[in-house]
């Protein structure tokens, strides 16, 4: 893993089509460890999440160039290698997953889901609502929060349509992505003295806490999500 890192490390001083097929070769081994890391990962998620057996690498993983026809930003690669493990819909499905965003200094575990449609959106806030002691008893959980202490990304300013906004726990229902993440450092994926276990089989291991906690809020959302797409 420790040349997956240094890899983006120089990809991100370097953005441009004449250094990257210059440094194809690292790309390519970049390329094979995230490919381990994705394999090791599945497995991992499989022990807590069975449906995630059906996956493999290619069904998680994401190219490296950044489509840049509606961005100002022009950089033609993205500085961060991404896993989405989707054990419902796969990584194009709008279900909660699990993922892993490798990138120097700024990696992350995240589960959840983005960019839900409004009508599905709004059943997850109803859901929230009329569940919300049975949701609390997941965002709240000590272990929960040690993990993910926030819920949720992209607040709205103030109550969502429909919602009274004097309710006590509006909080819970206002963000447009219901997502949690947190930080993992490198250290997580190697070890730079190159002590045994370290590595990606030794990362697989250290998520399996993670993934455990991640489980119980996708879950939650999943029913909702589940339910809503059955009644189309």
């Amino acid at each position: 893993m420790k040349e997956l890192f240094s890899f983006l490390k120089d990809l991100s001083a370097n953005n441009n089509r004449e250094w990257f097929q210059a440094n194809r070769a690292r790309y390519d081994a970049a390329r094979e460890k995230l490919d381990e890391m994705a394999r090791l990962f599945i497995l991992a998620v499989e022990q807590h999440d069975p449906g995630a057996a059906r996956l493999t690498p290619k069904d998680c993983t994401y190219r490296i160039y950044r489509d840049v026809r509606f961005s100002p930003d022009k950089s033609p690669y993205k500085t961060h290698m991404g896993i989405f493990v989707n054990p419902l819909g796969g990584k194009k499905g709008i279900e909660c997953g699990y993922y892993l965003g490798l990138e120097p200094g700024r990696t992350v575990f995240a589960c959840g889901t983005y960019c839900l449609p409004s009508p599905v959106l709004r059943a997850v806030r109803q859901s929230i609502f009329d569940l919300t002691d049975e949701y609390l008893g997941i965002v709240e959980d000590p272990e929960f929060k040690r993990i993910f202490p926030t819920v949720g990304a992209d607040p709205l300013k103030t109550a969502p349509k429909g919602f009274p906004k004097d309710w006590p726990h509006i909080d819970l229902i206002k963000p447009r992505e219901f997502v949690a993440m947190t930080s993992l450092p490198d250290s997580f994926f190697y070890d730079e003295k190159g002590h045994p276990g370290s590595g990606p089989a030794e990362a697989g291991r250290r998520l399996a806490p993670y993934i455990a906690q991640a489980k119980r809020l996708n879950d939650f959302l999943n029913f909702t999500i589940l339910e809503y797409s059955s009644l189309r």
